[in-house]
């Protein structure tokens, strides 16, 4: 199979930069366009082509499509935060939505044949079953979900229109670091439990609410999925080759490990790694959280032929931990 040339977008932020790293250690050729609002510039490996800017900028976009001969775009950019989607949706349809739909123009006009996009669990809004599959119906209770759900069904038109496939990719919770220490989850004010966890362990937080205590989960707090962002960085590449491979084909898969574990559990697992007992404060369950959700991922593991490699917890947080160890010593050098 050739190994065409990709351009990841938001390649300096937290899952961006893995699915480079996972390129390049797959050898894919891979250039990377990032504002860097909220990326880093030193998660992007060296003599990996950057490129500042935004997705928005047709004309840089366009060149970058040329200079690089570019085949496919692994599409992260954009904004994450549920809670700051509700207070400012305009934000989030501006940088979720209306971007996307620039960039999946550009990739039009620019012949860009494979397209693959970073989707989320949160386009399923509150399901029925706490098991999620492909089918369930995409009801988002947020402004972040819906601007998503928006942009699979732009690409959903668009491919049908024109000769482009593509691969939405939606994810559930994900969590950890690069196992050699490259990269990880650098992002100031971080609202990821794994990430919030682990900044209070190592004395970056004094504490961790924990929203919900009387759900109907095994120990009354909401229950989540939690993958390893390399191995869904690792899906990405394989969702790449085989959108090469049969270029009629286009694919809609959940990212998950198909279990999940509570919030307790989660900071027991911190504790655990870390040696050290996180301060808890128990709160009122949040509006729109849901009590648990889990995927479904025998599809993904069917098509692509994916199998975890880091699908255990405590392997997880100990990522995570070295990373935040490891970050605190990037950002002391400034």
């Amino acid at each position: 199979m050739t190994k065409v040339p990709v351009l990841v977008t938001g390649g300096a932020g937290y899952i961006g930069s893995h699915a480079v790293l996972a390129l390049q250690d797959a050898g894919w050729p891979v250039c990377v366009i990032d504002n860097l609002v909220t990326g880093f510039r030193f998660a992007i490996p060296e003599g990996v082509p950057f490129y500042q800017g935004d997705i928005e900028d047709a004309a840089l976009v366009a060149r970058i499509i040329a200079e690089q001969g570019v085949k496919a775009i692994m599409h992260f950019a954009g904004s994450v935060v549920v809670p700051e989607s509700v207070e400012n949706p305009l934000k989030y349809y501006h940088n979720n939505t209306v971007k996307s739909r620039a960039l999946i123009e550009s990739a039009v006009q620019g012949g860009v044949p494979h397209f693959i996009f970073s989707s989320t669990a949160a386009t399923y809004g509150m399901p029925d079953v706490s098991r999620v599959d492909e089918s369930c119906p995409q009801r988002p209770i947020n402004p972040y979900g819906m601007s998503k759900l928006m942009t699979e069904a732009m690409l959903a038109d668009v491919s049908a229109a024109h000769p482009l496939n593509f691969c939405i990719l939606r994810y559930f919770n994900v969590a950890g670091a690069d196992p050699q220490g490259r990269v990880g989850q650098s992002t100031a004010g971080a609202t990821h439990l794994m990430k919030v966890a682990v900044e209070a362990a190592l004395g970056k937080r004094e504490s961790v609410g924990v929203f919900g205590t009387d759900l109907a989960t095994p120990d009354g707090t909401g229950v989540r999925d939690y993958i390893h962002v390399s191995d869904l960085a690792a899906a990405h590449v394989l969702a790449l080759g085989a959108l090469v491979a049969e270029p009629e084909r286009s694919l809609i898969l959940n990212c998950g490990y198909g279990r999940g574990f509570s919030v307790l559990e989660v900071l027991d697992a911190v504790d655990r790694v870390t040696n050290r007992k996180i301060v808890r404060h128990m709160q009122g369950r949040r509006a729109g959280d849901p009590e648990a959700l889990i995927s479904d991922n025998r599809l993904i593991k069917a098509t692509l032929d994916w199998e975890p490699a880091y699908a255990d917890l405590d392997t997880i947080v100990a990522h995570a931990v070295a990373w935040e160890r490891k970050l605190g010593e990037i950002l002391d050098k400034g």
